[in-house]
């Protein structure tokens, strides 16, 4: 497969990345791309990857609504519901890699 340029009306099943910005508790913006969503029990995460820092390290945050009923990234609260998304997207890569 050759490498291009996916623009409107590619049908090559590529993959195509998302880039977010998110604003951390120090009010700094900070790139993340989307490397998957993941639903479970009636909620969507998303898990994302640092893109300045050398890190693999994904983070999850949870998709929520605001006041406003605007949809939102927010930290999982909750260590258990954590682990389980967590737990989750391992095993879904462990699938995908054998």
């Amino acid at each position: 497969m050759t490498d291009h340029e996916h623009g409107d009306g590619c049908d090559c099943g590529g993959e195509h990345e998302e880039i977010i910005t998110l604003i951390d508790e120090n009010g700094e913006e900070k790139d993340f791309t989307v490397i998957d969503i993941l639903e479970m029990e009636g909620s969507e995460y998303a898990i994302l990857l640092p893109v300045e820092e050398e890190s693999d390290e994904a983070i999850i945050l949870k998709f929520a609504e605001d006041e406003e009923g605007n949809e939102i990234l927010v930290d999982i609260e909750d260590d258990e519901e954590w682990e389980k998304v967590a737990d989750a997207w391992e095993d879904m890569m462990a699938q995908e890699e054998s």
